[in-house]
């Protein structure tokens, strides 16, 4: 990609973190977004795990958010609406009815400032102004990326306001396990550490209802091969799977397993970890014929995004892990993606 692109005079950058292991990850700060990730198979192979584009413009115009941070709330919340300290606050609708991942113009189309690059860690910073996207208070925020030696993809986020606001921070990388382009996740096996979901209203929207996963298509507490699950009716409406789990864990904040990605071919497995309620698990459903890196077709069903963060809609649900923070309080998440070979 060219080293030299400029968006309204801000410098747009790529960086390289590697580890001593072969693996390596590409990360610019147009979204923060991870962009390219080669990790080994069980052969010692190395491919692009993750899908994306080898032009920039394709970030911007097809899409965005391919490897992106979304904020300053993922997911979606009913109707573009919420009132906090019975103010009423009015958001973008961009997903039929919804406000999704922070609006039109959000945290994955900003230029993000660098504050310090080293071989296995990148610190990215970006201030969101008071009223951006219709929320209330500069939030200032801190996304870190490290590359371990353990074979971690390691995220940090860190964030302060002014002003009491709602805030859902996620990575939204699309990961294919046998390699970007190369087919569908179909015959990848999903597990997650979880024993209830959100239910969903009819515009993809959490209704407020935590259900079992006991006798449904939602349990997948033990390895499940996708191809066996994905067409379920419960999940047609959606052309995949678009649904959040709730994590098992000991105590809230904990940094606890919410789930695996098996692929049998490559042997390549990915554990999340996160100190997050919630797993939003996306089939790329709605990725249809986009070219992609190394001119390889994307399409439906042709990636797995494990999407780490609060619960869908929890500013409008005060049942649900709240998502407000206020001054003198700190945001403070972390997700892991440790990869490994069987």
């Amino acid at each position: 990609m060219n080293d030299f692109i400029e968006i309204d005079g801000k410098k747009v950058s790529f960086y390289t973190l590697a580890n001593k292991n072969g693996m390596s990850m590409d990360v610019t700060n147009y979204g923060a977004k991870i962009i390219r990730l080669f990790s080994g198979d069980k052969n010692g192979k190395f491919d692009d795990v993750v899908l994306g584009f080898d032009r920039f413009d394709d970030y911007v115009n097809k899409e965005e958010y391919f490897g992106a941070v979304c904020g300053r709330f993922a997911n979606r919340i009913k109707d573009g609406k919420f009132t906090l300290d019975g103010v009423e606050y009015t958001l973008p609708v961009n997903n039929g009815p919804n406000h999704l991942h922070g609006g039109i113009d959000a945290f994955n189309t900003q230029i993000w400032n660098v504050i310090s690059v080293s071989e296995q860690k990148i610190v990215l910073n970006y201030l969101s102004k008071d009223g951006e996207e219709g929320y209330p208070g500069n939030l200032n925020v801190t996304v870190t990326y490290e590359l371990s030696n353990d074979n971690e993809v390691k995220i940090r986020y860190e964030a302060t306001t002014d002003k009491a606001t709602v805030i859902g921070l996620c990575n939204h990388s699309y990961f294919n396990l046998k390699g970007a382009g190369n087919g569908d996740i179909r015959d990848h096996y999903l597990q997650l550490n979880a024993d209830f979901h959100t239910e969903l209203d009819q515009d993809t929207c959490p209704n407020g209802e935590i259900l079992s996963v006991d006798n449904s298509p939602y349990d997948f507490r033990k390895a499940t091969l996708l191809s066996e699950r994905i067409d379920n009716e419960v999940y047609k409406p959606w052309r995949g799977i678009d649904n959040n789990w709730v994590i098992r864990k000991n105590q809230p904040g904990e940094l606890a397993l919410a789930g695996c990605v098996y692929e049998p071919v490559s042997g390549r497995k990915m554990e999340v970890f996160t100190t997050q309620p919630g797993i939003q698990v996306y089939t790329g459903n709605w990725i249809e014929q986009n070219q992609g890196k190394n001119g390889k077709a994307y399409d439906v069903q042709y990636a797995i995004c494990m999407e780490a963060q609060g619960f869908p809609n929890s500013p409008n649900l005060s049942h649900f892990p709240s998502s407000t923070l206020r001054p003198g309080g700190k945001y403070d998440e972390y997700c892991i993606y440790k990869f490994s070979v069987e």
